[in-house]
């Protein structure tokens, strides 16, 4: 069964004026509808090669499809992440655990924006729960790798240029700044109860 671009739950002028409707629509329609067309591209040779029972072809094909997998598992879980200005309230036992955790809403903001900054190219900044220390972490992937299994995500921010470029240039810290206005904390909140 092929992978299908996820609706979104808002339109695309929804998230402005953090998101602009133009960057938004590219994003959406371009970038993430690329890689699920990748993927089941891909997906449809090895299957094939799978026939064949062509092991080195299949191999070949592994690391493009974890590629894009993953570009399309982590924009499907960043869209979620997300929720237009007049709707995103910091609430819920998150909050508590994130005081207690980083000091304060704003230590943790602090911290989060810092690992953002500190990607080298293309990645992923997450808020996770690790399932080993039970703590609240934050945690960096680079392209479009996945999290550790030990590692289960609560919100993550997307650090790839073109998640930002149309609207604010190169100025990475500006766009960190105002995705704060539109988390979705009702979502981040459902996802941190589910495992507590």
């Amino acid at each position: 069964m092929p992978y299908i671009l996820p609706k979104l739950n808002y339109d695309f002028k929804a998230l402005e004026p953090v998101i602009s409707s133009n960057l938004l629509e590219i994003h959406y329609l371009k970038h993430h509808q690329t890689y699920v067309n990748n993927l089941n591209a891909l997906l449809e040779k090895y299957q094939k090669y799978s026939g064949d029972h062509d092991l080195n072809k299949m191999v070949e094909l592994l690391p493009a499809i974890k590629f894009n997998a993953g570009g399309h598992l982590n924009h499907a879980f960043f869209w979620e992440s997300l929720i237009p200005v007049a709707q995103s309230k910091f609430e819920g036992a998150i909050t508590e655990q994130l005081e207690k955790k980083f000091g304060s809403f704003d230590m943790f903001k602090e911290k989060f924006t810092s690992c953002a900054l500190s990607i080298q190219g293309s990645g992923w900044t997450w808020l996770t729960y690790n399932v080993d220390t039970k703590n609240l972490q934050i945690s960096i992937t680079i392209n479009h790798d996945r999290l550790e299994n030990n590692l289960v995500p609560l919100l993550v921010l997307d650090m790839w240029e073109h998640a930002y470029y149309l609207q604010y240039k190169n100025v990475k810290s500006d766009f960190i700044k105002d995705i704060w206005k539109i988390l979705n904390w009702q979502k981040i909140n459902e996802r941190y109860l589910k495992i507590i």
